[in-house]
């Protein structure tokens, strides 16, 4: 059994982190380098980063902030915003990145995500699927959560699965900021209906809460936020509860 990952992620605005309540009423959190290389430090399995509004605001990504926590920072490192084409993916893994999420771009451009899968490794390429609950199925949103896809989500994951995405990033916009839960129905469902790792996002706000993504939602790894910019807890707490329950985490 592979051991289950705790992933800090680090929301992006205009080069600060913040972190908002269902995608909206941002507050400022920090710089993004300083913030990455903290947890890197206290034992983060992972960081992700998030240009959250660089597909709305049609920006570039954010290169120079991976190359200054690419030196930083010594655990892989998951950036994905602003993705358009071929070379942004290229220039992100060149700068230091080691994953790319891709979310936008690829419901615009499928084949972006083969394409990328062939030539730099499944290993590379995490899709980030923002989903909303629509009637008794979830509906796939792009542009940081803006706009509405009419795209079912499990048909979804399983067409970037055979697209030769390594991961799934899935975050319910219903649940992002309120730590109230992971939504662990869709989550569980995902989880038993592909071969790739799935990646919880939205909602933690207790250690239990990640206990749960992983014991009912079946989750390979747990995206946290809040809990972490905001001194609730530390990553050390988190692993410590969850290999109490049993769980197994990296030490």
């Amino acid at each position: 059994m592979l051991a289950k990952r705790i992933i800090p992620c680090l929301d992006i605005n205009n080069g600060r982190v913040v972190k908002g309540i269902n995608f909206v009423n941002l507050i400022d959190a920090g710089d993004p380098v300083e913030i990455a290389e903290k947890y890197s430090n206290e034992g983060a399995d992972e960081i992700t980063f998030l240009d959250i509004t660089a597909s709305n605001e049609e920006r570039n990504i954010i290169i120079d902030t991976v190359e200054r926590a690419a030196d930083k920072v010594f655990v892989p490192l998951t950036v994905g915003g602003g993705i358009r084409k071929f070379d942004d993916i290229k220039n992100l893994l060149r700068a230091g990145a080691d994953k790319v999420s891709i979310n936008t771009a690829a419901i615009y451009d499928p084949k972006l995500v083969k394409e990328s899968a062939m030539k730099f490794g499944s290993q590379c390429i995490v899709v980030a699927v923002d989903i909303k609950k629509e009637g008794s199925g979830w509906e796939v949103y792009t542009h940081g959560g803006r706009k509405p896809t009419g795209i079912e989500c499990l048909t979804w994951v399983k067409k970037m699965q055979d697209c030769g995405a390594g991961e799934i990033l899935l975050t319910s916009m219903d649940r992002d900021g309120t730590k109230s839960g992971y939504d662990l129905e869709i989550l569980s469902l995902l989880s038993q209906n592909l071969n790739i790792p799935v990646v919880a996002s939205g909602g933690a706000g207790s250690l239990e809460h990640i206990a749960e993504a992983f014991t009912l939602g079946k989750a390979d790894a747990a995206l946290c936020a809040s809990i972490f910019h905001f001194g609730e807890y530390k990553i050390e707490e988190v692993k410590t509860y969850l290999s109490d329950k049993g769980i197994l985490v990296r030490r």
